[in-house]
Parts: structure tokens; sequence; C-alpha cells
């Protein structure tokens, strides 16, 4: 999403609905890691983190990667929101994604994992953002700023759809395979949320798709693995799906 000024000065609408609904879903449901990445993303909208730049000021660009070596970006714009909603609705996918995928990896190996993915989201962003420069000469994807964590739950709804059974979903009132789910899913954002990052999502089903159908997804677990001694385990269907070359 594109950016706007942290509003830091009253607790919003949507931080009464993301509390609300995780107590209706049962804190003692979600996960730790998941847990801890939705209670410092509120945390850090509030303004009750307190960091030396706005939200604004580290939204990430091709621009500001390639020309400004502005590492900052790179690093932290996957956690800011730009709304309340915003962070509202990103944080309730992050529950039922995390839900899902936490258990199954491992609190620690998923923590890494999405820290991963979060550094993957941003590459791909940028290196998205330039070569539609090139492709369409329009410099605005150049120059385009965003910010939130939407690309790292594409990327993680590629992932939970990998280690599921095939069945049909539900995405906006249109009943689909879930293997195609999240295609339709970005179509249908693009058209209803216009100011929403069509680079960002889509950057991020591109690097989920990296992760479960090539051999990246393979070095990643590898990864991950020399660093906590515990092995990601997969669904018998995943490794099914990815393709290695």
């Amino acid at each position: 999403m594109r950016p706007y000024q942290r509003r830091q000065q009253a607790v919003d609408y949507g931080i009464y609905l993301l509390f609300m609904q995780a107590f209706n879903f049962g804190i003692n449901k979600i996960p730790p890691a998941t847990l801890i990445g939705v209670i410092g993303q509120a945390l850090l909208y509030m303004g009750m983190i307190k960091v030396p730049w706005n939200a604004e000021e580290v939204c990430i660009s091709s621009l500001k990667i390639f020309r400004d070596r502005d590492w900052r970006s790179f690093i932290v714009s996957n956690f800011e929101h730009g709304s309340d909603m915003h962070l509202y609705y990103n944080m309730i996918s992050f529950i039922m994604k995390g839900s899902y995928l936490e258990p199954m990896y491992g609190t620690t190996n998923f923590a890494l994992l999405v820290g991963i993915l979060s550094l993957a989201c941003s590459a791909m962003y940028v290196s998205l953002g330039y070569i539609l420069m090139q492709i369409t000469e329009d410099y605005a994807y150049y120059t385009a700023c965003a910010i939130g964590f939407s690309a790292v739950l594409f990327a993680l709804k590629v992932i939970q759809v990998c280690e599921e059974s095939d069945r049909l979903q539900d995405v906006g009132g249109f009943t689909v395979p879930s293997k195609v789910s999240f295609w339709v899913e970005l179509v249908l954002i693009h058209i209803l949320v216009p100011n929403s990052s069509f680079t960002g999502h889509l950057g991020g089903i591109l690097v989920g798709c990296l992760y479960c159908y090539t051999r990246i997804g393979e070095i990643v677990d590898n990864i991950i693995y020399t660093i906590t001694g515990f092995p990601i385990v997969h669904e018998e269907r995943f490794y099914r799906r990815r393709i290695l070359f």
C-alpha cells in the first residue's frame, strides 16, 4: 500500500477491531511467532515502539534502492502500514496463515522463513519496478513507493495453498480452485482497492512460487535447518509440486 503519515495521537478503529478479532479467535490459539509479529506491527503503527523514522520515510521503491541505496527501507518497509484498516486486514490475514503454517514448521523456523520472505519480497518489488519501467517506459513503476506486509502475506498464501489439498475456495464471491486463488485475489484487490500496490502483491506471489515450485525453496529450507537445527517438514503433496531445476 502507498504510504501515509502514521497516526500516533489516538488508537484508531482498526486497532480495536484487530484486538477484538484476535480475542475472538483466541489469543491462546495464535502461535507465538505469529502473535509477536501481530503485536509488534500494531505497536509500531501506534507509535508505541519508538523508531527514528516515520512510516512514509521508509516506503520502498526501485529508485530508493538502486539510486539511493536506502537499505533501511529495504528491510523495514514490509512492517510499516499506511492506515489502521490496512494494518487490520493484513494482521487478520497473518493470524490465519500463521496459525496454519507455524505449528507445521515450528516457531523458530517459521519466524526465520517470514524474515527471509520479507527480504525476498523487497528484492522482487524493486526488481519488478525496474523491469516494468524498462518494458513499458513508464517511470512511475520505478518511483512507486509502498509499505505494508501484504507482499509477505501473498507469499505465505501461495505456500499455504501448496501445503493444502486441492480444493475450491471462495475469493470475493467467486468459487475457484485453490491453486489459482491467489491470482484471482491479486486481480480483485487491484480492481477494488486501486491504492494498493499491484507490483508488491505480484512480487509476493512470485516469491511464494519460487519457494514452492523451484529448488530455491529447498535451498531456503536448508539454510533455516543449518541455523535452527530443526528441518522444515512439508506435506507430501508439497514435495510433489516442487520442480527441481
